[in-house]
């Protein structure tokens, strides 16, 4: 992925040790020179993004269809402030932690996870999130075999939910980031990295769950191939019961491509989902999405980004109804000066269903248009 995706990749007892004997045993990881030593730094970094977003159509109930985070039409708002305390571990043996805290209108609400500032049984969120908080040990295992134990983002799809120390080169956020994979999870994230390689499994709670809604662990695991500097390769994996009080498997299935050629970014983002029982009882759900990314930077200071996108829901299990999205955006950005960007968003959703609210009735399409600025220290 993306250098802002960095730090996706930075059940119990029997199963860590098990998480962390595979990893020890993957081929071509083995590292003969250790990493030069680097001082841990104790830092305290911020993030604050802010919109107005408009929708020509202008829906009676003022909200964008099947949107993330920009789901709110014709208002201008704060969509988050974070505040990010660390304490980094560059080094094998380095402990040190990590808290980030999240307030306003967009983020928070919405990536809340269930059981901490969502409850479980309403849904109901709040404007204040704590998105990541773990502690981690870089145990001395030849390069550092690194252990997080706590809250902390997903590593599925190419797209993050937003930080100091990555954004997306889109504002909106795709429909595959939305409901094709998880926000965050809780647990136990171990995770070795070579010159070439870097290997990753966690047991966690489940999908944006700080507290289990069942008696199962769900499982992750992330391969990243860097073969060169302009080359990488993710492949993803989710799997366990997601469904409250349900022993019933879902596993999501991601690629990601990201070929960077000069001042040129080229990445396609592929997810398959499957959820036994999702449509009731012996009947399975399926869903799959592709989003393709082609960003420009002519200079240091202007990104022009395109992305393309398809989504399948033939079984209505993640947008609530039986349809195929589409959608394409256009986002221009300007650096206007050290860590304050702007930027905006055109972007057209369209379905082979009418499931977007209209004037005077359901339609099949949507446009809308945004403005973004956003700093980071």
């Amino acid at each position: 992925m993306r250098d802002d995706l960095r730090s996706r990749v930075t059940g119990k007892g029997r199963a860590a040790a098990l998480v962390a004997v595979g990893l020890l045993a993957a081929p071509g990881l083995r590292a003969e020179d250790p990493k030069p030593a680097e001082t841990p730094a104790f830092t305290i970094n911020g993030f604050v993004s802010g919109s107005y977003s408009y929708r020509f159509d202008e829906p009676p109930s003022g909200r964008n269809g099947f949107r993330v985070f920009d789901f709110d039409d014709n208002t201008f708002k704060p969509d988050v402030a974070e505040l990010v305390v660390q304490r980094t571990t560059p080094n094998a043996g380095d402990v040190g932690f990590r808290m980030d805290l999240t307030a306003g209108a967009s983020i928070p609400p919405i990536a809340a996870a269930s059981g901490l500032f969502r409850d479980p049984e309403t849904g109901e969120s709040e404007d204040f999130d704590l998105q990541q908080a773990y502690v981690s040990w870089n145990a001395p295992v030849g390069r550092g075999l690194r252990f997080d134990f706590g809250k902390h983002i997903t590593h599925m799809g190419y797209e993050v939910i937003e930080g100091y120390d990555g954004w997306n080169d889109n504002y909106s956020r795709s429909l595959l980031f939305g409901y094709a994979i998880p926000f965050t999870h809780t647990g136990l994230k171990v995770t070795y990295a070579g010159e070439k390689a870097s290997v990753m499994g966690m047991v966690v709670n489940g999908w944006d769950n700080v507290k289990d809604n069942n008696r199962g662990k769900s499982i992750g695991a992330q391969l990243l191939l860097t073969p060169s500097k302009t080359f990488s390769l993710y492949l993803n994996w989710m799997g366990g019961p997601e469904r409250a009080d349900s022993s019933d498997r879902r596993n999501d299935y991601n690629v990601v491509a990201v070929v960077k050629p000069g001042r040129l970014i080229l990445a396609a983002d592929y997810v398959y989902g499957r959820e036994k029982g999702a449509r009731g009882l012996g009947l399975d759900g399926t869903w799959q999405a592709l989003a393709g990314y082609l960003r420009l930077n002519p200079s240091d200071r202007i990104g022009l980004t395109l992305r393309g996108e398809w989504f399948d829901d033939p079984d209505g299990v993640r947008t609530g109804f039986d349809q195929k999205l589409k959608e394409a955006t256009f986002t221009p950005e300007f650096k206007i000066g050290a860590g304050f960007v702007l930027r905006g968003d055109l972007r057209y959703d369209r379905s082979d269903a009418s499931v977007f609210e209209g004037k005077s009735g359901s339609k099949k399409d949507q446009t809308t248009v945004a403005v973004n600025a956003l700093y980071s220290f």
